[in-house]
């Protein structure tokens, strides 16, 4: 099959990932298939059958590259494909989305040998395990779990030429993209109907509403509305950026300070305000939002119409470009008549040309002397240069006290008690994206207690640290409380030394913070979304490691009762099961024996000399000074567990199973039944 991405060697990236191989992760797995391609390959030639494959293979391949979207494996004619695999961007779903309508609209514009190709797209969103060294295209088998069975039977229900996704995939895309409902589907293998809604559409870059009331941003709103007041009044246009992190609130900020300007001088202020959506179809697309008719019906129009040409076909890039000019002009000719502020929310999703639209005209306002002010928002990481006089007003997170205040709103709101404020303020961390998602979803019905909206941003946020960083973290959620940088390095096989400089990078990004001599706590909400991540077998492997740590540092042979093989130098011996205090031997400590309820499946078990019927673990114990090694078992004589033969008598495993016994050469194996 096709592979569209050149990788390494298995081997160089499974070191890569090391020491987490596999993570549990939300993802949303697209389905497309052909309809009727078995009618279709029966009337044609086996050369344009090859042909037509081809064509379909490379351009669905080349438009889910596009998206990031990774080619898990082929089916026939079916390609399945995931989204947030490799890294999340909070947007996986939205990402999925895209790519399913551009694969019907790249197919309907090809079609290859004259043949019209209709395909159906199914999409579902859920959690899966990922083998990390197998994430790529062409990586068969790389992800497991029950959501990529159902969006394979969503695309079999799906219209032909239609996109359809599960209730997950839409809530996650909610207000980005239009949908509308089909009809409650049973799915073979599901116990449970499953409502299916159809995508018809991209939403564009309408503002969000906002009914939460803004809490605890007295002075951020104050200094924002000041600026523009300033600006509209002395007829020097001002750029305000409003900067913070997704789910700072500050979306709902900006819609409050194009409010609280509502005249200057007793003239009214006009108000344009867009937003740009992830990933726009058109990079000047939302500037039609801000060059919509005036009030009284009439737009300023340049030459040829080239304006009104622009907002009947906003995603044309080339009609787009045209227009810049005559949009430049139009709202200059607004300012002219009386004050505008110009807002544009999430300016850092936003084409590099609407960038520099927005810069041509503030510097143009500035020398025409027009009363015009820019009030922007983006994300904390955005090293955009300003063009001058410009502010940037930092968007924190709220306090403890304000937190409390918000969720209290949120929770009355939705009809839950207010108890939950003590619980929740931990968790909501000052954000007030995870507070709303948390007082309008029960946590308890969520994996982990984590609501899906909560996760999405904490993932994106996971996902944009290095990999050094990140196994930190999912060491210390493993491990749970407070983090010690010897433990962090004793679960990640680490030289002394290594965990400490990144524990306090963390506490600089705001992920961990110092809590008692040499320990870190890593936020509440970040530990339990890494907790999520991580597999059976990575939570055994660090459990492990960090035992035999243990064990060495307290002077107990390394991994004494959990199957990790011994050094191997000096004799073998069989210490009773709840024996006392430990023997001395060749001037060395014995182990303390482990006691049946703290045994391993892997302790091996051998018949205690001279008392018959016992039964005990094997231990090393180092040879006697000056004194060969007494020869032990035969390296064939290797314990494990077997079925059938005679029970060990009096003796039984942790899980109340009995040992069992078997001839081997040279002596008998015994160990816990499985």
């Amino acid at each position: 099959m096709l592979i569209t991405t050149p990788v390494g060697s298995r081997k160089a990236v499974i070191t890569a990932c090391r020491p987490v191989p596999e993570e549990r992760r939300t993802v949303t797995v697209l389905f497309v298939d052909i309809v009727g391609s078995t009618r279709l390959v029966e009337r044609l030639d086996p050369e344009d059958v090859r042909a037509l494959q081809r064509a379909y293979f490379g351009t669905v391949a080349s438009v889910l590259r596009r998206w990031r979207g990774v080619v898990e494996k082929y089916v026939g004619d079916a390609v399945m494909a995931l989204f947030g695999a490799s890294g999340s961007d909070g947007l996986d779903a939205y990402r999925a989305v895209r790519a399913g309508l551009d694969i019907q609209a790249a197919l309907e514009r090809r079609r290859p040998g004259g043949v019209r190709l209709r395909v159906r797209v199914g999409l579902a969103t859920g959690e899966v395990l990922l083998d990390l060294a197998g994430v790529r295209d062409g990586g068969h088998g790389a992800a497991s779990g029950a959501v990529i069975t159902t969006a394979a039977r969503l695309q079999e229900h799906a219209p032909p030429g239609g996109v359809v996704v599960c209730p997950v995939t839409r809530t996650a895309v909610a207000g980005l993209v239009e949908q509308r409902p089909l009809a409650t589907l049973t799915l073979a293998g599901k116990a449970l109907p499953l409502d299916v809604w159809r995508v018809t559409g991209t939403a564009g870059g309408r503002p969000g509403r906002h009914r939460v009331p803004l809490v605890g941003r007295r002075r951020e709103l104050a200094g924002a509305a000041d600026e523009v007041t300033r600006a509209l009044r002395e007829r020097r246009p001002r750029w305000i950026s409003l900067v913070g992190p997704p789910g700072s609130g500050r979306s709902r900020l900006l819609h409050e300070v194009t409010r609280a300007v509502s005249h200057v001088d007793g003239v009214p202020v006009r108000r344009r305000v867009t937003a740009c959506p992830p990933y726009p179809c058109g990079e000047l697309a939302p500037l039609a939002d801000l060059v919509r008719p005036r009030p009284d019906g009439t737009v300023a129009d340049g030459p040829g119409g080239v304006l009104a040409a622009f907002l009947a076909a906003p995603d044309d890039d080339t009609v787009a470009a045209r227009a810049v000019v005559a949009c430049r002009e139009a709202l200059l000719g607004l300012a002219a008549d009386a004050p505008v502020v110009v807002a544009v929310d999430d300016l850092d999703r936003a084409a590099p040309a609407l960038r520099r639209f927005l810069h041509q005209l503030h510097v143009a306002a500035g020398e025409r002397g027009l009363p015009l002010a820019v009030v922007t928002t983006c994300g904390s990481g955005s090293a955009d240069p300003l063009p001058a006089p410009a502010r940037r007003i930092p968007v924190e997170p709220l306090g403890p006290l304000d937190t409390g205040r918000l969720l209290r709103h949120l929770l009355d709101r939705a009809g839950r008690p207010a108890a939950l404020v003590a619980r929740l303020l931990p968790l909501v961390g000052g954000s007030p994206a995870v507070a709303t998602a948390y007082a309008s979803a029960d946590p308890d019905g969520e994996p982990g207690g984590v609501p899906a909206a909560a996760r999405r941003l904490v993932d994106a946020r996971l996902d944009r640290l290095d990999g050094t960083h990140r196994a930190v973290l999912l060491a210390g959620a493993a491990r749970g409380g407070p983090v010690v940088a010897a433990a962090a390095e004793a679960m990640l096989g680490w030289p002394a030394g290594r965990a400490e400089p990144v524990l306090r990078a963390l506490a600089a990004a705001g992920l961990a913070r110092p809590v008692t001599a040499g320990g870190w706590a890593i936020d509440a909400l970040v530990a339990r979304v890494a907790a999520l991540r991580l597999s059976r077998a990575v939570r055994a492997d660090f459990a492990r490691r960090l035992r035999t740590a243990k064990d060495t540092a307290a002077g107990r042979v390394p991994g004494a009762g959990t199957g990790v093989p011994s050094r191997g130098a000096g004799e073998r011996e069989v210490c009773p099961l709840g024996a006392g205090r430990s023997r001395r031997s060749g001037g060395g400590a014995r182990p303390a024996p482990v006691p049946p309820d703290r045994l391993d499946r892997s302790d091996t078990l051998r018949p205690v000399p001279g008392q018959p019927g016992r039964a005990g673990v094997l231990r090393a114990v180092p040879a006697r000074p000056g004194q060969p090694a007494r020869a032990g078992p035969a390296p064939g004589d290797a314990t494990r567990i077997v079925p059938g033969a005679a029970a060990w008598p009096g003796r039984t495993g942790p899980s109340g199973r009995v040992g069992r016994r078997r001839t081997e050469p040279g002596g008998h194996a015994l160990g816990l039944a499985a």
